[in-house]
């Protein structure tokens, strides 16, 4: 927002059961040109393979499909999982998509596989990694992507010297600590990993290193929200990223359900448990309810961003949710403003 709370999206392509790809793509577009109209700051697409219902495993492919279709909005990965991938064709790509949408595409780089075993064996990679190589596939990536240094045999064309910007994702303090030591934006997956929330983001403020591409942190973070007239009506809508969650626990497909009255005859107390681990940080009411949840989210995290993940079932409910959550951050003070009264998280 231009003033207020930034506030920008990560979408995972679900789908309705028995749906198209191509359909369920094409909500993804109306819902980025959505977002671009109400002042959103990214519009960031996941990478995820194998799993039904999920439509963006070809992140890259899909980033440019939604910044043909836009003009103004910044338009990224949430992330490539770079270990899938070797790091000069990612260059490649993101070089190509710089070069085709000149400054407004970002490069959020994860170290999960982003699937299981078979998906990992499938995708090529060495399935000895456990992701402890992961700063070095970044430091050649960021070689790919900057200046040519003399006597480089191997160069990204397009993607040398475009310096297509990075963000490191992660879910625990690896990623926050190498995004501080390295002076680059940080953003934490507290959509569905919230236990490390707080941890990684003192982690990364008091380890950061300001570096030419930051002189100071920028931290983001990832959460569900959604948002409706009523906390009655949200909680209800609430109940299919709940109906996700716990398919995604029982290892079947996670396309998007209706929402129901009530979980209870759903789940049992274990799977309810886990699904409420899950998704504790999610905020869920009315634009009220949602105010006060991101004024705390921001006030105990000392975030600069908040990136918004909806995912109710019906498109209708996902677009008023959005403009919802505009409105309220406009409402909120500026990341700058709120920074200084974080007394409680710098003690």
């Amino acid at each position: 927002m231009a003033n207020g709370l930034a506030v920008s999206v990560l979408d995972l392509v679900g789908m309705h059961s028995g749906e198209s790809a191509g359909s369920a793509i094409a909500r993804s577009v109306d819902l980025a040109q959505h977002v671009e109209r109400l002042g959103y700051t990214r519009f960031w697409l996941a990478e995820h393979h194998s799993i039904e219902g999920l439509a963006c495993s070809a992140t890259s492919v899909l980033i440019g499909h939604v910044a043909g279709a836009t003009k103004t909005i910044r338009v990224g990965s949430g992330g490539v999982m770079l270990p899938n991938h070797a790091p000069l064709v990612v260059a490649e790509q993101f070089g190509t998509l710089e070069a085709m949408y000149p400054g407004r595409i970002d490069l959020g780089l994860g170290r999960a596989p982003g699937g299981d075993f078979h998906t990992m064996r499938a995708l090529r990679r060495d399935l000895r990694q456990t992701g402890d190589e992961f700063p070095e596939l970044l430091q050649e990536l960021r070689t790919y992507l900057g200046p040519a240094k003399p006597g480089q045999a191997v160069k990204a064309i397009p993607g040398q010297g475009s310096n297509v910007p990075i963000t490191l994702l992660g879910s625990s303090g690896f990623s926050a600590e190498l995004a501080a030591t390295l002076g680059l934006p940080f953003a934490f997956a507290a959509h569905f990993a919230p236990e490390y929330l707080f941890a990684a983001a003192r982690l990364y403020r008091e380890s950061f290193r300001p570096s030419k591409v930051l002189r100071k942190p920028h931290l983001m973070v990832a959460v569900q929200v959604i948002a409706a007239e009523t906390d009655a009506a949200a909680r209800r809508l609430f109940t299919t990223p709940q109906q996700r969650f716990l398919r995604l626990i029982r290892n079947q497909p996670v396309e998007l359900l209706p929402p129901v009255d009530s979980m209870d005859e759903i789940w049992n107390d274990f799977e309810r448990m886990a699904v409420e681990t899950k998704l504790s940080a999610a905020i869920v009411g009315s634009n009220a309810t949602v105010k006060a949840g991101l004024e705390k989210l921001v006030s105990e995290t000392a975030a600069d961003e908040v990136i918004v993940v909806t995912d109710p079932y019906d498109h209708a409910d996902r677009l008023q949710s959005y403009e919802r959550v505009a409105e309220v951050a406009k409402e909120l003070e500026s990341s700058a403003e709120a920074t200084t009264h974080h007394a409680s998280y710098r003690r």
